[in-house]
Order: structure tokens, then sequence, then C-alpha cells
């Protein structure tokens, strides 16, 4: 066959395409080419740049004989990239080898060591050629459009920035693709559909569980409405510019927590190691909280539920002496849920009750992350909506309860003298780091699959107003719930007096004019406090030696704090209401799905990192969710043990705080000292097309790094200044013991600091000794991904690999600009 057959054929294969749409700015090139000796048929290069405008291309962009002179047989894709400022070096040219399975489907697949020369083609076949490649170019994007419509979607590479523009290199000379360059083949990294899944995902991170427990505890005994409007100063002072900066790190260079600092500040680039660790030990511990809601939700299905009332002794009419000394609701928590031993040092075997539970929750988190962003993003919409659409609800149903009222203006209550203490400010602080969930790697995990050009300001305020509008519903809610729970209680109190008092009276031990209202219907406080108001002080005081005072403000400020905030006072209110089992029921599934979706969160920061380090988990990601999973649940045992509780309290309250306080202090001063706020916000501004407000730069070079260095003193100075305790349960007597954490255990906390802090030095002398450089120079452009582009989560089998495409963004709303290489 000559070469005008050639030509006639490729122009046979490109006159059924229809050109739709020649706005779009990717121009893919892929030359079908049929091979003489075999009739395959062969993309001929593709390659993605970050800049570039719509419209034909240019003389310049046209390839040449030389630069297409592949033969047929062996045609392939070679890209190489600039080195950069932002230390992207270390990444050399790769080849990938694209096979052909079907229009509008290719597979990158990787073949072993190639080589190539470039054959002499006649210049008619190059004109011919050129006309063809200029023709496609502009119908292309009609054929993917096309192709979305009745194939699956195709690959889309993801962008690069415009100062990393790869230049086009001459093929005349042989290349030969080594193991290592072969095993960091270019592959595809899966975007998020929408943005709408990448936010549910980022607040359905941040919202957990724990965090909505203990600020409701922290507005109701850290100040009020004054905790709240420090809260909120801190929130958009520290947290939002905090979380700004590591959705754009992540973003834009579109790696986990061990790879993004590497690249912006190599001397601190240990930080992404510590991060994922402490990601690490959250993880274990934050799966255990939900098993103890899987257990809960299996006992709602009981009525009465079981920490409504005491259950009677085996073969006896009598009700269980332990529980008979305290409420239902505490023997529950800790005798037949935890099993808590009576001091940390106690061991002894995991809790029969929690190990099914425990497995449960870690099965659930592994078949909703086993096909990488494919299967989270089924899932995320139900488990982020789901819990709103709850808690709008229940808030709404307890408006309607009785001391409700009481609650809301519990609520609205300042103490303007606690916004001039220093601990008030300490704790909020520390709670914005928590709420935001930044520190742990999978802020930037999340957002390393979202599209450079992404307005991750917006995200960024968005997220934070919708994580505290969450806050504030859930605390309203649980006001009004406390509310109904005080008013209850106090009302019961007030009827045990009356009787109490009646038999005194009977016995002769107190005078008939301490004769309490023979009925107490309607209000039962109202009726006895006033009764017992107009007193004379003499008969006052004899009635108030024998029984105890009830005060419904007494009695809202007893609300536990911790987990016991919701297993303690939440759930012996819950079980005051009509249909408790059914408001039990939906309350813990509400509270599960929160905790799943944060342990999601969770473990995408520990399976993001390690696929973008090691290529064997890119293919075999069901491995890895199915090793981590099974890993994360064997280690997790330690916290569901009998002391496993006061570990876990130890950990989430104490602990993680340090941690978290220094790896956010570094990577601020890795971007706005080493690589340097300015240019780093110029980088962005080149990334996202719009100018970012330099206010941002001086945030992160003045205020967040001494913010954060105050916060970290005070606490430490806060928890040195008193006694290190922590509330244990007695089973002898059935009640809560204050306790201090022994010598050993403090000790073992200060180890696992330093060992999570470790990598931080031992990567900056690593630094010093390879003669790395503290920052790159300004000159040499811009940050952005490297070369060996993450691979897509989807390719998990390499059964599948030539069935399914790489799952990928709507290129409609996050296109890329394409152009040719050879």
């Amino acid at each position: 066959m000559g070469d005008r057959s050639l030509a006639g054929s490729l122009l046979v294969a490109l006159g059924s395409v229809e050109l739709t749409d020649q706005r779009d700015p990717c121009l893919r090139l892929s030359s079908l080419i049929p091979s003489e000796s075999e009739g395959r048929i062969r993309p001929w290069a593709v390659k993605c740049l970050g800049g570039g405008s719509p419209g034909p291309p240019s003389r310049e962009d046209e390839p040449s004989f030389a630069e297409v002179g592949a033969a047929p047989e062996s045609l392939f894709v070679k890209t190489e990239a600039q080195p950069s400022t932002s230390s992207l070096a270390n990444t050399s040219s790769t080849a990938t080898v694209i096979s052909d399975s079907g229009l509008g489907s290719q597979i990158w697949e990787d073949k072993g060591p190639v080589t190539w020369d470039a054959p002499s083609w006649t210049s008619e076949a190059q004109f011919s050629w050129t006309r063809i490649a200029k023709a496609q170019a502009w119908k292309i994007h009609a054929m993917e459009g096309h192709a979305r419509t009745s194939q699956p979607k195709p690959i889309s590479v993801p962008e690069v920035a415009p100062s990393s523009v790869l230049k086009q290199k001459p093929t005349d000379e042989k290349v030969q693709m080594t193991e290592k360059e072969e095993s960091e083949v270019l592959y595809a990294r899966p975007f998020w559909s929408s943005k709408a899944e990448y936010i549910l995902a980022q607040v359905g991170f941040s919202v957990r569980p724990d965090c909505l427990w203990h600020f409701t505890y922290l507005w109701l005994n850290s100040g009020g409405c004054s905790f709240v409007a420090v809260y909120i100063f801190m929130l958009f002072l520290v947290g939002v510019p905090l979380l700004f900066l590591e959705m754009a790190a992540g973003q834009s260079m579109h790696q986990g927590s061990m790879g993004v600092w590497k690249i912006i500040a190599p001397w601190i680039g240990g930080v992404g190691y510590s991060s994922f660790m402490v990601c690490f030990i959250v993880g274990l511990y934050l799966n255990v909280m939900n098993s103890w809601m899987v257990f809960y939700l299996s006992q709602s299905f009981q009525y009465p539920v079981p920490w409504e009332k005491c259950h009677l002794m085996a073969n006896s009419s009598g009700f269980d002496p332990a529980c008979e000394r305290t409420t239902p609701s505490m023997y529950f928590w800790y005798q037949e849920t935890l099993k808590a031993s009576d001091r940390i040092e106690d061991g002894g075997s995991p809790v029969s009750n929690l190990v099914l539970p425990f497995f449960i929750c870690w099965c659930l988190v592994g078949a909703f992350m086993i096909n990488g962003l494919k299967s989270t993003r089924k899932v995320i919409y139900v488990l982020v909506l789901l819990p709103c659409f709850i808690i709008i609800g229940l808030f709404i149903r307890s408006l309607l309860l009785e001391g409700a009222k009481f609650g809301l203006q519990q609520l609205v209550v300042a103490k303007i003298a606690d916004m001039y203490n220093v601990g008030v400010w300490s704790v909020a602080g520390s709670h914005v780091l928590f709420n935001t969930g930044i520190g742990l790697g999978s802020v930037a995990a999340l957002a390393s699959y979202m599209p450079q050009s992404n307005n991750c300001l917006t995200d960024a305020f968005l997220v934070s107003l919708i994580n505290l509008l969450t806050l504030v519903i859930s605390t309203s809610f649980n006001f009004c719930v406390l509310g109904f729970w005080a008013t209850v209680i106090t009302h019961r109190c007030c009827e045990r007096n009356a009787e109490t008092l009646s038999n005194l009276i009977a016995l002769g031990k107190l005078p008939p004019a301490a004769t309490p209202p023979t009925s107490l219907d309607g209000n039962p406080t109202s009726v006895y406090n006033t009764w017992l108001n107009g007193l004379p002080p003499s008969i006052r005081s004899m009635v108030l030696h024998e029984v105890s005072e009830c005060s419904i403000e007494t009695q809202f400020f007893k609300a536990k704090e911790g987990p016991k905030f919701v297993f303690l006072s939440f759930v012996e209110a819950m079980s005051f209401l009509p249909l408790s089992v059914f408001w039990s029921f939906i309350f813990f599934l509400a509270l599960l799905a929160m905790g799943l979706s944060s342990a999601m969160g969770i473990v995408q920061g520990l399976v993001t990192p390690l696929q973008d380090n090691f290529s064997f988990y890119r293919k075999h990601t069901k491995l890895l969710i199915v090793g981590l999973s099974t890993l994360m649940f064997m280690c997790g045992h330690f916290f569901i043990r009998p002391s496993g509780i006061y570990f876990i309290r130890l950990l989430s309250e104490r602990w993680v705080v340090f941690p978290i306080i220094v790896i956010v202090t570094l990577e601020t001063m890795a971007v706005s000292w080493a690589y340097g706020a300015r240019r780093f916000l110029a980088d962005l501004m080149t990334l996202l097309g719009h100018p970012i407000s330099p206010i941002y730069g001086w945030l992160w070079l003045c205020v967040c790094p001494v913010a954060l260095l105050i916060l970290f003193v005070t606490v430490t100075v806060d928890l040195c200044k008193q006694p290190i305790t922590y509330v244990s349960w007695d089973s002898r007597t059935s009640k809560e013991v204050l306790q201090p954490y022994p010598v050993w255990i403090l000790l073992l906390m200060v180890t696992v600091f330093a060992i999570v802090i470790l990598p931080i030095p031992a990567y900056l002398v690593y630094c010093l000794t390879h003669g790395i450089p503290f920052r790159t120079k300004s000159g040499d452009g811009p940050i952005t991904a490297s070369t060996s582009l993450p691979l897509s989560d989807e390719l998990t089998s390499s059964k599948d690999v030539q069935k399914e495409d790489i799952l990928q963004g709507d290129e409609t709303k996050y296109p890329s600009t394409c152009s040719v290489t050879s």
C-alpha cells in the first residue's frame, strides 16, 4: 500500500466524525494508523498541557516527519517535563504505550523495554499527514463527546501548570525504558465527578460525632455564647486560612501528605510522614467509637430499651444490685457496653460485645472504599446528607418537648468575663483544629482529586460555614433535649422528696408543719419548690437536712463530658420520650453515618499517599484497602479492651492536639517561609485564573504561626499546672471515681509523640547530607504536579483494566488543554 492509500484510509476514518464544538480548549490529536503487517489500530500521540487557548493549531504545533517518525507497529507517547522550582526534579521522561480497544475507550498499559527508529517517509505522505493531523485536532473533541454518551468515560489527563509546558523532543534517537521508568508510567488521576461530591467528602470527614458532643459541652461549660464568639473569630482568623492552605497544596500538587510537602519545602518534607502516622492513630480509635454506636443501634430494637430500666437478676425477681446503686443508663454504658475496668492499668482481653460491631465497622468502611472514588462517590451522599436530615428532624421534634424553652434560654447565655480567659481561647483554638480536620493529611488527600483550576478558597469557606452551621444546629438540638432531660429528672426528684417527707412525718422524725403538698400534678417542680420556699426557715432547714434540693439549673449542668455526654445524659433523655425505641434508632443511625464518613476520610488520608509513592498499591487498590482495613482492625483491638475507653479519652482529649499543632505549624512555615507566601499565591493565581487577596499571605506568614505557637504554649501550661486525671468506673460501688494517670502512661504518651515527630528531624538530616537546598529558586516557575501522575485507583485489577475506563470527572466542567507531542 502506498502513502496515498494510508492517507485515504485515515480520511475515511475521520470522515464520519462531525464537528460539534470548536470552542473547547482541549485539542487531542489521535491519528489512526493501520499496521501493514497486523492491521492493528493505535493512537499516535496524546499530550496534556496546563495552558493554551482554543483555536486551530499553529504551524509550530504541527508535527514534522522527524517528530512522528515512529513505525506504525510501535507508536507510543513520550513526554518530558521541564524542571520547576518546586523540587519536582528527579522525575525523568517516561514512555507509555496506548492500546486502543475500540473507539472512545483508551486504556493505558505498561510494556517492556521499547526502542524505536524514525523511518523516512515521502514528502507527499508528509503533506497528507499534516492535513489529517490538523483536521483531527479540530474534530477530536466531538468524537470524545460522542464516546462519553455511548461508551464508558475516556481518560482525561489532569491539568499541568502553564509554566511547566512540556517541550517536544525529536524521536530520531533510540530510547530504552528502564524498569524504574516503566514503573512510573504516566497514568490518569481520577477526579471527583462534581464539586458537590468533593464538598460533601470534606464535610463528612470534618464533621465527626466526637466533635459535635465536645462542642456542645464546651458551649455549656466554657462561657456559652462568649465561647462561640471566640470560636468563630479563631475559625476565620486561623482555621479557614489553614484549611485553604492544605486544600491548595493538595490540589496543585495532586499528591497526598507524604509527597506534597517534600515538593513545596524539601527540608520540611518529613512532616508528611508525621501526618500519616497521626492519621493512622486517630483512625484506630475513631472506628471504636463507631462500634459503640453499632452496639447501641443493635440494642435499640428492644422495648423498653435496656438503658431505660434495670434488668432482673437471673432466677430471681429482684433487680441487679449494681444497677440499683446507679442509673440504668450509666450501668449499661460501663457494665454492659464497655465492661470497663476499675483502673487504666488493668488490661484484659477485648470485650466480646464490641468485637463484632468493630468488625462490622471496618467491613463497611472497606466496602465503601473498595473501588476508590468510584464507590466512594456513591455512598457519600447518603452518609453525609442522611445525618443532616435526621438532625434537622430531631431538632424540630425537640422544640415541642417540655423544658426545650429552658434549654434554648441556656443556649443564648453569654458570660462576658470568659472572653478574657486564656483557657477559653485555648480550647476554642484547639477545637478549630479538630473541627476543620487539618494536620491529618486527609484534607490534602481529598483535594488532590480536584483539578488545579478549582477555586479552593471558595471551597475552604464553604466547608467551614457548613461545618459551623452543623455545629450550631446540632448544639441547639442538644440543648433542647438536655432541657427536657433536666426537667424530667427534676420532676422525679420532687416527687421522690415528697414521698420521703411523708414517710418521715409518719415516723415522727419531722413535725406536721413539714407536710408536703398532697398533689404534684401538672408541674411537680413548680408546686414543690413553691411550697418549700414558703416554709419557715427553721422547718425548711430541717427538710433540706433530710432530702436533697431539686433544681433544674443544677441538673442541666450535670451533663457529662466526652462520649458520656451521648451515651449517658443524652441516651437517658431519649428514653424519656414516647416511642423511645424509634428515636433511639434514628439518633444512633445518624451518629453512625457521620462516624463512617469520617472514618472514610481518615482511610483516604492513608491510601492516597501510599498510592502516590508506591506503584504496587496503585495497581492493586482493592488489596490495599483490604490489607489496611485488616491491619487497623487488628491494631484497634487495643482500644476495645476493658481499659480502652481511658486510653481513647487520653489520646483524643489530651494527646492528639500536640502533634497536630506541630504539624500544622510546620506546614505553614513550609509555604510562607520556605517556598514564600507571595510566590505561593502568585502560583495559585496562575492556576486558578484570578487574583487572591494578599491578606492570606500575611496570615500564613505572621498570624497563623504566632497563634499556633501561643496555642501550643497555653495547652502545655494548662496540662502541666494541674494533675492529669481521668474518670474511672468503680464496679464495687457502681460510681465514677476520679483517679490520676500513672506516670508510666504519661511517659508512654510522650514516647509516642516523639516517635510521631521523629520523621521531621530525620528527613531534615537526610536533606542536609544530600545537599538538598532549603528552598528552591524563585525564578524556576510555579509549583505543579510531577510528571509521573498518580495511577487511577480504578486500575485495581488486571482482569478489569481492559474492560473499564479510568474513573474521570466531567471534562465539560473541568476542561484540560491538550496539545501534540511526539
